[in-house]
């Protein structure tokens, strides 16, 4: 059986686009010698000529015509092969779908967004807004890969690893007179109009814990389904309300004001998906990217004149 190797195609290739000896070895970056003795091994491998000399070039033979049109179909190949690579590198024709809680969505995801496109110039993003009560259809109907959340997904299908600590902080009208502290006490904030998220909602359970860690029932004068609604009304003018940091990671925030609570309160990030799911280079990037994103909001609210 005669067979003909990978590195005798593409000296083959070479003599063909150069025309030459000489500028075959250029091409492939070698001696001239070992491209005259590969081409003769392969013709008396094959027991055919490949090229006629004439006037000191390599011409095709007629009688190689069928070796030379497989040659070409081989490097077409690679070169589909190499396309491939560089679109998939830079993410072309492909997609990234992952979804957020409301709060890290805020701001921080544009972040992380930002820095996946800069890798992946070509990639498509598909990025889904989900409450805690969204994210079990989400993942195990595979719509993405995974989700950022404010809370572990209690289920055998699913896993929540830990990204991240945050704070839960105190946002104020600008100018209200609990802006003038450094800290500000739930017992302070409990005497004010109290705009919230309701406490049976897993994430209202998180901002309600600093109150009932303090013995306090948080009597809300207002509800909003998510951070950035509590934002935008404290923001108005219409109450006080804790939140999470994330939520208001942001340098410039007009009309807020933050400060840290006296009492102090966490918040812990996680990064939730499918298990058994194998995830994606995209998914694995933008996860660490969340991760690196999360850890540097991570702000301890110290000095009353941040904001």
């Amino acid at each position: 059986m005669r067979e003909i190797t990978l590195r005798q195609i593409e000296v083959i290739r070479a003599v063909m686009l150069r025309g030459t000896i000489n500028g075959a070895a250029e091409h492939l970056g070698v001696s001239a010698p070992g491209i005259s003795r590969l081409i003769k091994h392969t013709e008396e491998t094959l027991g055919i000529r490949l090229f006629e000399r004439r006037a000191g070039l390599f011409v095709p033979s007629v009688a190689a015509g069928a070796v030379f049109d497989q040659v070409r179909e081989v490097y077409k190949g690679v070169e589909n092969l190499q396309i491939a690579l560089d679109s998939l590198h830079k993410g072309e024709d492909v997609r990234l779908a992952f979804a957020s809680a409301p709060s890290v969505a805020q701001f921080v995801a544009a972040r992380v967004i930002r820095t996946v496109r800069k890798h992946y110039p070509d990639l498509f993003i598909d990025l889904n807004i989900l409450k805690i009560e969204e994210t079990l259809d989400y993942l195990l109907l595979e719509r993405g890969e995974f989700v950022i959340m404010s809370s572990p997904v209690r289920n055998p299908g699913i896993d929540s690893a830990e990204i991240a600590l945050g704070q839960i902080v105190a946002i104020l009208p600008a100018g209200h007179p609990l802006a003038a502290q450094r800290s500000v006490s739930i017992r302070d904030l409990a005497q004010e109009p109290l705009i919230g998220i309701d406490p049976s909602d897993p994430y209202g359970a998180i901002l309600a814990r600093p109150f009932h860690d303090a013995g306090i029932v948080p009597r809300h004068s207002m509800r909003g389904r998510f951070a950035q609604t509590v934002v935008s009304l404290v923001r108005h003018g219409l109450g006080v309300a804790l939140i999470d940091e994330f939520a208001v990671a942001e340098v410039y925030m007009p009309g807020l004001v933050r400060r840290p609570l006296a009492e102090g309160g966490t918040i812990t990030t996680y990064v939730v998906t499918k298990t058994g799911r194998g995830l994606s280079t995209f998914a694995e990037f933008t996860i660490r990217q969340f991760r690196r994103e999360l850890t540097e909001a991570h702000v301890h609210w110290t000095d009353p004149q941040s904001d």
